[in-house]
C-alpha cells in the first residue's frame, strides 16, 4: 500500500511539472524521495479548486519547484525569494506579512497548494474575493478588524520595501499620513477600527483601487 501511495504521489508531481520520463523513472524515484518532503495534490483536484488551467498550473509548479525543491517554503526562504524582486529596499517585513497570509494552515510553511490557492484569489478571484484576501493581509492579529497600528505596520513595510531610491524625498511621517487618509475614507462610524464591511464598501467606491485590481486580470 505504501509503495502504491508513493507511486501515485510521484505521478501527481510529474503530471504537474510535465517532467515524467519512463526512461529515467527508476533514477527519479530515488532522487525525488530523498529531496521532496511534500507533494502537491493531483492536477484535476487543483484545477477544481483554483481558476488556473492545467498548463498554467504546470508553469507555476515548475517555478515553485525550482525555488523550493522540497515542495514547501519556510518564512526565511520566502523572504529571500521575495527580496530578489525588491533589491532597492528591505522587503523582509512585508514578506513576513505576505507569508502569514499564504500560510493558511499556520504551520510555518507554504506548500504549492497554499501558494496557488492564494494566487488564484489574487489574480482570478471576484472583487469580493480579492478584497477579503487583502483585508486578511492587513488584519495582522486576525481579530476581524484593522487598527491604525496594524495599517501603520503594513505601510511602513511597504515604504521600506520600495526603498529610499524610489521615494528619495519621502518624509518619515509619510506612512502615518497615509494611514490617516486611509481611516478618513474607510472608518465610516469613526470608532477607530475598520471592519471587513467598511473595507469592502470603501474599496468598491474608490476608482483607483478598482482599476489597480483589474491590472491583475491577465497577469498569467
Amino acid at each position: 500500500m505504501k509503495a502504491k501511495n508513493r507511486d501515485q504521489s510521484l505521478s501527481d508531481s510529474r503530471e504537474l511539472d510535465g517532467s515524467y520520463d519512463q526512461l529515467t523513472d527508476s533514477v527519479e524515484d530515488d532522487f525525488e524521495l530523498s529531496t521532496v518532503c511534500h507533494r502537491p495534490e493531483s492536477m484535476d483536484k487543483l484545477q477544481e479548486q483554483t481558476k488556473f488551467t492545467k498548463k498554467e498550473l504546470q508553469v507555476l509548479y515548475r517555478g515553485f519547484k525550482n525555488e523550493c525543491p522540497s515542495g514547501v517554503v519556510n518564512e526565511e526562504n520566502f523572504k529571500n525569494i521575495y527580496s530578489q524582486f525588491f533589491p532597492q529596499g528591505d522587503s523582509s517585513m512585508y514578506a513576513h506579512f505576505l507569508f502569514e497570509a499564504f500560510d493558511t494552515n499556520k504551520n510555518g510553511s507554504v506548500s504549492f497548494e497554499d501558494f496557488v490557492f492564494g494566487l488564484s484569489i489574487i489574480l482570478r478571484g471576484t472583487i469580493n474575493d480579492r478584497l477579503n484576501w487583502a483585508f486578511n493581509l492587513y488584519d495582522l492579529n486576525k481579530d476581524g478588524c484593522i487598527t491604525k497600528e496594524e495599517m501603520l505596520d503594513i505601510m511602513k513595510s511597504i515604504y521600506d520595501m520600495m526603498g529610499k531610491y524610489t521615494y528619495p524625498t519621502m518624509q518619515d511621517d509619510a506612512p502615518r499620513e497615509h494611514v490617516e487618509s486611509f481611516f478618513q475614507k474607510m472608518d465610516r462610524n469613526k470608532d477607530g477600527v475598520v471592519t471587513i464591511e467598511e473595507f469592502i464598501e470603501s474599496c468598491k467606491k474608490d476608482e483607483n483601487i478598482m482599476q489597480s485590481m483589474q491590472l491583475f486580470d491577465n497577469v498569467i
